[in-house]
């Protein structure tokens, strides 16, 4: 199995498709309403720089380091945000998701949690990985609390980690799933997206 493929995922509330550039009106329009986009400590495409975004993901991807996705909502029939495997390591079976972000509309609606389950199963059940990791700034508690709720565990921070574009070093926060916490992971995503359907 290739870790940098990108097939069609889906559940019944999102969709889950192999990003590409004529989603990029879609995601302009899930950008203009997010306050995301000019939080420092958050990497939010801008709307000038979607465009490029989506090439850059693409290049990764034909390189072998990126599986990029565009995030449908299937309540609202269009694209509202972005995710991806990153810092592939197929040899070593793990993987990141990350890069993710969504537009402030498909916050909080079951959106997240509905395509990480998508996401967790491919890793797990097909890809057969036995770690996936998520990082994020140590600033960013939205990020930081959504990634707990997954049922993903702290390993640590990284300080002094990478340079950000507008030159502040990020310190990284670290967290994880291992195959054999996945199946009361996946529980847990279950319960949720219940009772958003609720």
């Amino acid at each position: 199995m290739d870790f940098a493929a990108t097939p069609v995922l889906e559940n019944d509330v999102v969709r889950l498709e192999p990003l590409a550039a004529h989603h990029r009106d879609d995601l302009v329009a899930a950008l203009s309403a997010d306050e995301a986009a000019r939080t420092w400590y958050t990497s939010v495409p801008t709307a000038e720089g979607m465009a490029g975004e989506i090439e850059r993901r693409l290049a990764e991807q034909a390189a072998g380091r990126m599986a990029p996705w565009v995030v449908v909502d299937r309540r609202a029939g269009r694209a509202v945000g972005m995710t991806t495997y990153c810092d592939i390591d197929q040899g070593n079976r793990r993987l990141e998701i990350g890069y993710t972000w969504l537009g402030a509309s498909a916050q909080g609606t079951g959106v997240n949690p509905a395509a990480k389950l998508l996401l967790l199963e491919r890793a797990f059940d097909v890809l057969d990985c036995i770690r996936v990791q998520f990082c994020t700034h140590w600033h960013n508690q939205q990020s930081r609390a959504a990634i707990t709720r997954l049922g993903a565990r702290q390993d640590g921070v990284l300080r002094s980690h990478r340079i950000m574009p507008d030159g502040h070093v990020r310190d990284t926060v670290v967290f994880s799933i291992l195959a054999h916490e996945w199946p009361p992971v996946r529980i847990g995503l279950e319960a949720r997206l219940a009772r958003h359907r609720a």
